[in-house]
């Protein structure tokens, strides 16, 4: 047998240089190359602990990929394969297997979204989180909220910030409710040290519940300050809040949508018809209007105030014989209204 000459086994190396550069040109522009995504975009799961080669071989199975190796043995070449995030991924239209790469490497997830609304009870705004088809509910009893999330105070009512909040697929009812927490803190560490001057609260939490009435007594935007003003002076000057929300709030379930003088005299920390002082906890999820409202009440002389029956607004009075005067005017056309 004659052994391979020199020539030939330089022509050899060569074709093998020339086919792995050929490769290596095939696979790039493979990956710059859009891959099949249908025009509605397709939605991508990743598992947490699954392959990038599982994942290609799911993406060449729905015929978005053609060919799964190149996309995992770029990933290796790249030592990137190790980088993919768990998470659910909207692939658009168009986009190529490096924009894919990409898009797993940074985790740019699906974000979902629930809304909490100013005024809802912690209650209510922990149903609405549980009721997103893509959380994960672990609170099987409401009284383990404060400790779950090492609230301040037993009760939860009032620690969560209405708002739009974002998590991903997957997220606990616990992990929303903390990110709604987090902003409320964050909101009102950041307002407290600009306060109005001399309002009678002793501690941040105080002004978070005169917040919580204020967001329950009007959803009229230009009353907020002047309604936490009324309650401001009605604190200063010894006077019973005298707040009709907060009367609810301690009737509870027993509340059937009509407020009647035996309620009025029925005694609970929260009617503050009785009590003087503020209620023991919020009663309502306050916004970040009503939150200024209380740290910056309007100023003036009014201690009275009294539903007009147009469009939400009140009346203001200074004197209890001006606010009386109103308070008939109201009955008046209350009892009008009754028998049209």
């Amino acid at each position: 047998m004659r052994p391979v000459g020199l020539p030939v086994l330089g022509a050899a190396l060569a074709a093998a240089v020339l086919g792995a550069a050929w490769l290596v040109a095939d696979v790039e522009r493979f990956m710059e190359t859009p891959m099949n995504v249908p025009g509605e975009g397709y939605l991508l799961l990743v598992e947490r602990g699954q392959t990038l080669t599982g994942i290609a071989d799911r993406l060449a199975a729905d015929a978005i990929l053609t060919r799964p190796r190149y996309l995992t043995g770029y990933a290796r070449w790249h030592d990137r394969d190790h980088r993919i995030q768990a998470g659910e991924y909207r692939v658009p239209p168009l986009a190529t297997p490096a924009r894919l790469l990409e898009m797993m490497e940074r985790g740019e997830v699906v974000r979902h979204r629930v809304r909490l609304i100013e005024g809802w009870g912690w209650r209510r705004a922990l149903a609405e989180i549980q009721s997103h088809p893509l959380v994960r509910i672990t609170v099987e009893d409401p009284a383990e909220v404060a400790g779950l999330l090492d609230l301040p105070t037993p009760s939860p009512e009032g620690w969560f910030l209405p708002a739009t909040y974002d998590f991903r697929r997957g997220a606990t009812d616990v992990a929303v409710l903390a990110m709604a927490h987090r902003a409320l803190v964050e909101h009102l560490e950041a307002a407290w040290p600009d306060r109005s001057r001399n309002l009678p609260y002793r501690s941040p939490y105080e002004a978070l519940i005169l917040a919580s009435i204020v967001e329950k007594e009007t959803a009229v935007a230009e009353e907020r300050a002047r309604i936490a003003g009324v309650f401001v002076r009605r604190l200063q000057q010894g006077m019973r809040l005298e707040a009709d929300p907060t009367v609810i709030y301690g009737l509870g379930e027993r509340f059937d949508g009509s407020l009647t003088r035996r309620d009025l005299k029925r005694d609970s920390p929260y009617n503050t018809y009785r009590r003087a002082g503020l209620p023991p906890t919020p009663i309502a999820l306050p916004g970040a209007a009503s939150l200024r409202a209380a740290l910056h009440p309007a100023g003036g002389s009014e201690l009275f105030f009294v539903a007009a029956g147009e469009g939400g607004r009140h009346v203001f009075s200074d004197t209890l014989a001006e606010h009386r005067r109103a308070v008939d005017a109201w009955r008046r056309r209350s009892r009008s209204n009754e028998s049209r």
